[in-house]
This record gives structure tokens, C-alpha cells and sequence, in this order.
């Protein structure tokens, strides 16, 4: 015995042009039949959040699935997977596509070599399955965005939720964010981890999707805009500030990667803030407010 629920959509080309559209969304539970062997032209995202059952690979090899966990369907490459015939499983599932999933491809979100991903904790993927359900009321004007949305959510859902994976952060990332600024090279960063460059590499690609070399670059160049937003440090010192001791080579670095000069940027941003920058993250159930008391 199962049940199933499911909504197909067919977004118009406009939508498409969004770069990721939705085009499907289901909820299943029970004893369910088997799927494929088949291949689709889409991506499917299947979360298996209780019971269990069998993925078959395209080479033959069958694979136990436990919840929770994450099924890959991936365009063009053939699969057949089902729930145990007795206790069955609970399943939701997203049909998407798009020209930037090549973009969640290569940064590791998306994983076409790994069809199954252990989970540490489904509820947050489904919850945003939940949402594209909802959205899939009648006569809604706003489905194709709402839901083009909540997909790019649902990937980072999923990638935060992989087994190994720390909710509350990379200590890697969080170290090389830490020391970003300091005269370290990318050996130096690696050492400090008991690492050789090459594992920092794949410990850096497999967590922010690209190299060390360009993550500290990320995190240096968001600091400087920072400075040059909050304070009114001379370019050269912020320079300094964020390991650049040349402020000529850190302003055509700047230049190149944010698009226009540092002075160019302070001119646009338009205001300092006065007594400096907050490094404290908002809390979302608590924001800064303006004070209504008594003055």
C-alpha cells in the first residue's frame, strides 16, 4: 500500500531564463513500485526521509539506501531504484532544470558521480520540498519564481544537511577565513592544518567550490570593501589591512575582480559608518532596531 502526491509544471521560456526553473514537486510514502530502469533529460532530487530500499547504479552495482538520505537523478544517466517491498519508505522529490546547475555541478552541490549522498538530517530539505508544495496551489501568479527560488534553497539544504558535513561550519574554511589577511602562502595555510597544499585543495574545493588561493582571495577582497564602506582608511592602508603591502598591485587586483577602482567603489558606496564595522552576525529573531526610549 503507498500514497503519492505530485504536481508537474512547464515553465514558458521566459522563466527559463531565471537559469534554474522547477519542474516538478512530490511526496510519496508506502510500499511503493519500482522506478526505471529509465533516464530522464532533468534533474531529480529524491529525499528519503524514513524506511529504506535499493538504487541500482548503471553498472550493475545495487546500493542499500537508508534514510535519510538523497537520491541523484541526473540527466542522461540511467537509474532504477525502489523501497523495501515490506516496510517501503518516505519519499519527496523535485524535477528541476537549468543552465546553472553546470555552475552547482562544478561546485560540488550537485553530484552526478555520488547518485547516493547519506544524510545527516532531512528535515530542512524537506521543509523546503514542503514550501514548493504550497506553492503549487491553484492559480498561483507567482509558482514559476517562487519555486525557481526555493530550488537554489533546496541545494544548499541539501549540500549543509551530507553526512560529515559540520551545520556550523568548515573548520578548515573557518581557519582560512580567521588568517585570510595575514602574509601566509597557500603552503603556509596548509602546514598550519597539518596539511600538504594538495589536501588543503581538496578539502577547500570540496567545501567552498573552489581553490584556496581563491577563497582567500574572496574573503580578503570582502574585508577591504568593508573597510572602504565603514571607515576612512586611505586605500594604501587598507591595503595593508588585508595583506597587500603594494596598494598599487591590491587596487588592480580589486579592480579586476570587483570591477571598478577602491576609490571608485568608496565613491559609490557613499557613507562611513561612524564608531566602525560590526564583526557580530544579526540575529534574524532579534535585529538592530532604532531606540524608542527616552532621551
Amino acid at each position: 500500500m503507498y500514497h503519492t502526491w505530485m504536481r508537474f509544471f512547464t515553465p514558458g521560456p521566459q522563466h527559463h531564463r531565471l537559469g534554474l526553473v522547477c519542474l516538478g514537486v512530490g511526496l510519496q510514502h508506502g510500499t511503493l513500485p519500482a522506478v526505471g530502469p529509465r533516464t530522464l533529460d532533468h534533474h531529480v532530487a529524491v529525499v528519503i526521509n524514513a524506511g529504506g530500499g535499493w538504487y541500482r547504479c548503471p553498472d550493475g552495482r545495487r546500493l542499500t539506501v537508508t534514510a535519510p538520505a538523497l537520491l541523484w537523478l541526473t540527466p542522461g544517466v540511467p537509474h532504477h531504484y525502489a523501497p523495501h517491498p515490506v516496510t517501503g519508505w518516505d519519499e519527496g522529490f523535485v524535477d528541476f532544470t537549468g543552465p546553472v546547475t553546470a555552475t552547482y555541478t562544478e561546485l560540488g552541490y550537485i553530484e552526478p558521480d555520488r547518485p547516493l549522498v547519506p544524510l545527516a538530517d532531512a528535515g530542512p530539505a524537506r521543509s523546503v520540498i514542503g514550501r514548493i508544495a504550497r506553492a503549487a496551489r491553484p492559480g498561483n501568479p507567482l509558482l514559476e519564481v517562487e519555486t525557481s527560488a526555493a530550488v537554489h534553497e533546496l541545494l544548499v539544504a541539501l549540500r549543509r544537511a551530507r553526512v560529515g558535513t559540520d551545520a556550523d561550519g568548515d573548520p578548515v574554511l573557518e581557519a582560512l577565513a580567521r588568517d585570510a589577511c595575514r602574509p601566509l602562502s597557500v603552503a603556509e595555510h596548509a602546514a598550519r592544518h597539518g596539511m600538504t597544499p594538495a589536501e588543503l585543495r581538496t578539502a577547500v574545493r570540496r567545501g567552498a567550490g573552489c581553490s584556496p588561493k581563491d577563497y582567500l582571495l574572496s574573503v580578503r577582497l570582502g574585508r577591504a570593501k568593508e573597510l572602504l564602506t565603514g571607515t576612512e582608511l586611505p586605500v594604501a592602508a587598507v591595503a595593508r589591512r588585508v595583506g597587500y603591502d603594494d596598494p598599487a598591485y591590491f587596487s588592480r587586483l580589486f579592480t579586476r575582480r570587483v570591477g571598478t577602482a577602491p576609490v571608485r567603489f568608496r565613491e559609490q558606496q557613499g557613507r562611513t559608518v561612524p564608531g566602525g564595522w560590526s564583526t557580530r552576525v544579526p540575529d534574524p529573531e532579534h535585529p538592530p532596531t532604532i531606540g524608542t526610549g527616552p532621551v
